[in-house]
């Protein structure tokens, strides 16, 4: 299939990392593959010096510069996880009824990624510590307070080795969530200035990542979470250089590449035998998944189908200053036209909860294909609010008696764990997305660093700063997709042999530490033993 062979990147870029360099201004600065990098079209890249300021510059000129100082601010009445013995208790109890009604409905599987204290961890913690956690684990998780002591215990028992070993910024970070959790504000600022001196954002993945996450937690610390989210966002360089860096970002760490090859293989599948085509994007961003679809309808032998996209975009995105939903269809009409491919784009300027039938245009017989393209982890669910925006855009999109439905999404559970857990799930989603780079950029390069800054220090930020509606990235793990998608009416339908095929091949390309697994007709695309992306195609 064309779509996956297109995508294939240069060997010597992968093999030796210091080949693959996308900053500059010379001609040469384009992507390695036309998916995620459009023809006739140059993104602009960043023309400042990221290696010349640190990170604390980066983040400190946001709200979060004034919360190093506890003994005057009122900082810890602000928390959104107070601990168990300052929480009313019937709120308590309307909350753990709350989860359990969830797990129940979602038939909640994620046990396992709170499995905090086993190798991957590898931690040395002293009594007081593992006793926090305890109590944390006992108030906030009504399923892993049913699971044994013993690991506790032998954590304990690990109390002489910590107090003479240095803790590592693994531990500290953890140690300071902790603290938060309990509206311990005057040890976690202290750990929160230690840490700051030893991270750095061109050090290794595990100093890496402790740069942005330590921030995460300064942000939560003074309830700035929402304007730093915001400033990550609209921080110069200009929104431009953000877009490119999420097609670095793309092209760069192949699981979230593979989650758009996975879902376009499935369209492509999905078009056979079909002449007219309606594809409706509830985020197309900058539409460079359809560029890959469009030059493989153009490969295809016979006639391609006439393809109809309708691009929905929310009005406040980023691609508003630079042009928005008119500059992407130009795009997408210029090269069908060139390909010779019947091709026609209908702009959506909203927001994805607020659009209705009428606003998609719907034809009769047209083929009806709908893609979730890491797109509905941002709509709030019922454990934010009464209107539960996530399952009901599901089910309009149902009522629409859709051929295909096309599910991509990060793999991790951000949504309705609480920040504890949450925590500690982000830390080893991120860890695993911070040492793939090192798989392909050395770690000073510039690209790489505008990718970490740009792409995913907001939403580490957003994840662990963040609570109730101004927490946006609200990531599900897989098993909740399914039960969603089901609860809303779809069946599955498993990817094709010859789609999963050519991405193994593809893998290839890059490390053999990247894998891919099916369960339950879902594909998982990870790193070593922890899945970041799943793909999965509905009917």
């Amino acid at each position: 299939m064309s779509l996956v062979r297109s995508a294939e990147p240069s060997s010597a870029t992968y093999r030796n990392p210091k080949l693959y360099s996308l900053k500059g201004s010379g001609d040469g600065a384009v992507l390695s593959t036309p998916v995620f990098g459009p023809h006739n079209h140059k993104p602009m890249y960043m023309v400042d010096t990221y290696c010349s300021e640190s990170y604390e510059k980066y983040f400190l000129d946001s709200p979060t510069e004034e919360l190093i100082h506890p003994a005057n601010s009122g900082t810890s009445d602000s928390l959104e996880n107070q601990s168990p013995e300052t929480s009313d208790d019937t709120d308590d109890t309307v909350r753990l009824k709350l989860q359990e009604l969830e797990r129940a409905l979602l038939d909640d599987n994620d046990v396992d990624e709170y499995d905090m204290f086993g190798a991957d961890l590898s931690m040395e913690i002293d009594g007081a510590w593992s006793n926090r956690i305890q109590r944390e684990l006992l108030h906030d998780s009504p399923k892993e307070s049913t699971s044994s002591d013993s690991n506790l215990s032998s954590i304990t028992s690990n109390k002489e080795v910590s107090h003479v070993s240095p803790r590592t910024p693994k531990q500290m970070l953890i140690d300071c969530a902790a603290a938060l959790s309990e509206g311990n504000i005057e040890e976690a600022s202290t750990t929160i200035n230690d840490l700051r001196q030893m991270v750095s954002i061109q050090g290794d993945p595990s100093e890496r990542i402790a740069a942005y996450m330590v921030e995460g937690l300064a942000a939560r610390m003074a309830s700035s979470g929402k304007y730093l989210y915001k400033a990550l966002k609209c921080k110069e360089p200009p929104s431009s250089d953000r877009l490119a860096a999420m097609q670095i970002l793309f092209e760069i760490c192949p699981c979230f590449k593979f989650g758009f090859i996975s879902a376009n293989g499935a369209i492509i599948d999905a078009l056979k035998g079909e002449k007219r085509v309606h594809i409706i994007d509830f985020d197309i961003n900058q539409g460079n998944q359809y560029i890959a679809l469009i030059q493989t309808l153009a490969n295809q032998p016979g006639e391609a189908p006439h393809l109809r996209l309708t691009g929905i975009d929310d009005p406040e995105s980023i691609q508003r200053p630079i042009g928005g939903l008119e500059m992407v269809g130009l795009r997408l009409e210029k090269l069908a036209e060139i390909l010779g491919v019947s091709f026609e784009f209908q702009a959506v300027p909203s927001r994805s909860s607020m659009v209705t039938p009428s606003m998609l245009d719907c034809r009769a017989g047209e083929a009806l294909i709908v893609n979730f393209a890491f797109q509905l982890h941002h709509m709030p669910d019922e454990s934010v609010s009464t209107i539960n925006q996530r399952d009901q855009l599901l089910r309009m999109v149902k009522s629409l008696n859709p051929k295909l439905v096309t599910v991509v999404e990060q793999d991790v559970n951000a949504n309705t764990s609480p920040f504890f857990p949450r925590f500690i799930e982000a830390y080893e989603y991120y860890s695993a997305v911070f040492e793939s780079l090192d798989a392909t950029l050395p770690r000073e390069s510039q690209d790489r660093m505008n990718v970490e800054k740009q792409c995913l220090a907001r939403d580490i930020v957003n994840i662990v700063a963040c609570e109730g509606e101004e927490r946006i990235e609200r990531y599900e793990v897989a098993g909740k997709w399914r039960a969603r998608m089901m609860m809303a009416g779809f069946k599955s339908c498993p990817m094709s042999s010859n789609v999963i095929d050519m991405i193994r091949e593809l893998i290839k390309q890059y490390s053999d530490r990247y894998t891919l697994k099916e369960e339950f007709g879902t594909l998982h695309f990870g790193w070593e033993d922890k899945s970041l992306i799943v793909s999965s195609a509905w009917r």
